[in-house]
């Protein structure tokens, strides 16, 4: 029997998300991305086809590397103007009772400390349907506006993030203790000081000396996803993650990156299929095959040619600006998204890309490939994909929103339904527990486990006068 297919709608706070131009369609929304009301019913329509999550994309910085300028950008409107993601979340919460939220916020420009604080307030506001997509951003132009010369090398961003999450770690699972909560009316007390821990980190990258501030959330630690696909990339999914988005162009590169990835985990000390796999897919349904190719023949009329290139430069480090359309691309290291440019250079090795080629597949869906038919012929491929590749679900992009994500609720779901691949009712809990089927808080062969006694971990490093930290962990630091 075929295996469950999980689904996330993937958005993100501005206009142009991952289909340049189309915010041009007579029925695209996505320029009232500023609005309560788009993201509320954005929320509805995705709990009513029961959508896993809604997983929203963020960047800090614009899209400068074509022409070395971020006019292209502004000018078509690529992933710019763009708001901050995570008061979405509290009103889309309000209005679902099951929908989960993948917030994307980089650790490269914010402290752990205060940004602890906000994602167990999600936690608790949402009770406990808050996800953290971990980044590392990847523009150059977000460095500079904080103050950085340069963005920082690829794999080293990797190895700072090794310690924020330490630090995250510590404060979620270990700074409070369970019952340190009592609210004890007739003593007058609400928290219980002996049961309340200092982190006590010391590191390379940052001092944290004090407690978490916020009382122990539902899940603890938000459910965790991760995006990178490089190999370092998928090194720290596998010791991190539970959930790992990739963007495959073709079944075979997409069967090698998840046999890599749950290869990974298992090596890491962890349950390879508690790990789920999610790969960007963009649909575009009609009642009938033709009905859909027409659809997507009108969309592809209004794809800007010079958005689709400022996304691939900004996401490779590729001026592809130098270039001329039908010119022919090699593979060319970069210092950005190192995934987006192996992917395309291992989709096909006979085959040559030109730079109109890569600019009209991003044009719809950016690198993730595109499904067209009725639901009959969607569903057949995402049930191929899902048995040939043993990925665990997709990550749905829009084409024009919100039709794309109500054609999947109202055509496609029912159909996925009726084959038996995908749930007819959430099942209770947090979303770690919809995602698993286990308890609300991390497995304990999760890193994060390690933290959770920190008294104990305190006196073993006052014995040593060493860097203590649980088992496998890398970094160097007092805790």
């Amino acid at each position: 029997m075929s295996r469950e297919i999980r689904l996330n709608a993937f958005d993100m706070n501005c206009v142009g998300h991952q289909s340049p131009g189309l915010w041009r369609h007579p029925r695209d929304r996505a320029w009232q991305y500023k609005d309560l009301e788009y993201w509320v019913d954005l929320a509805k329509i995705l709990e009513r086809g029961k959508f896993d999550g809604l997983f929203i994309a963020d960047v800090l910085g614009i899209y400068d590397v074509l022409n070395g300028s971020g006019d292209a950008a502004i000018r078509q409107a690529t992933q710019v103007p763009v708001n901050d993601p995570l008061a979405l979340i509290t009103p889309m919460a309000l209005v679902t009772e099951h929908l989960g939220f993948g917030l994307t916020a980089s650790l490269s420009f914010e402290h752990p400390y205060p940004f602890a604080r906000r994602l167990s307030t999600l936690d608790h506001l949402t009770k406990g349907r808050v996800g953290w997509n971990i980044v590392s951003s990847y523009l150059e132009s977000g460095a500079r506006n904080i103050g950085q010369v340069a963005q920082t090398e690829h794999d080293a961003r990797y190895d700072f993030a090794d310690e924020y999450l330490q630090v995250l770690y510590k404060l979620f699972e270990g700074s409070w203790e369970e019952g340190a909560v009592v609210r004890d009316r007739a003593r007058g007390i609400f928290s219980d000081p002996s049961k309340v821990h200092e982190i006590r980190h010391v590191g390379e990258h940052f001092q944290v000396p004090g407690i978490h501030l916020c009382e122990p959330s539902p899940q603890r630690t938000p459910v965790l996803y991760q995006a990178g696909a490089s190999s370092r990339g998928k090194r720290f999914a596998a010791e991190h993650a539970e959930c790992v988005f990739v963007a495959a162009p073709s079944k075979t590169v997409l069967k090698k990156a998840v046999a890599d990835i749950r290869q990974r985990v298992a090596e890491a000390g962890r349950d390879p299929r508690k790990v789920l796999i999610f790969n960007l897919q963009t649909v575009i349904l009609g009642e009938t095959d033709a009905q859909a190719k027409a659809k997507w023949q009108d969309y592809k009329s209004y794809v800007s040619y010079e958005g689709a290139l400022a996304l691939i430069a900004g996401w490779t480090g590729i001026d592809f600006g130098q270039y001329q359309p039908d010119q022919v691309l090699k593979h060319i290291h970069t210092n950005a998204i190192q995934s987006a440019v192996e992917a395309f250079s291992s989709a096909d090795p006979s085959k040559t890309w030109t730079v109109q080629e890569l600019a009209d597949w991003v044009g719809i869906g950016g690198f993730g490939p595109l499904f067209v038919g009725s639901p009959q012929t969607v569903a057949d491929e995402m049930q191929a994909w899902i048995e040939e590749t043993d990925v665990d679900g997709f990550n749905l992009a829009y084409a024009v929103t919100h039709d794309s994500f109500t054609d999947v609720v109202e055509l496609l779901v029912p159909e996925l339904q009726r084959r038996g691949v995908y749930k007819k009712e959430y099942a209770p809990g947090t979303l770690r527990e919809k995602l698993f089927g286990d308890g609300p808080r991390l497995a304990a062969s999760h890193p994060a486990a390690g933290y959770r006694d920190l008294p104990a971990l305190h006196r073993q490093a006052g014995l040593s006068q060493s860097s203590l930290s649980p088992a496998g962990s890398r970094s160097k630091v007092l805790v």
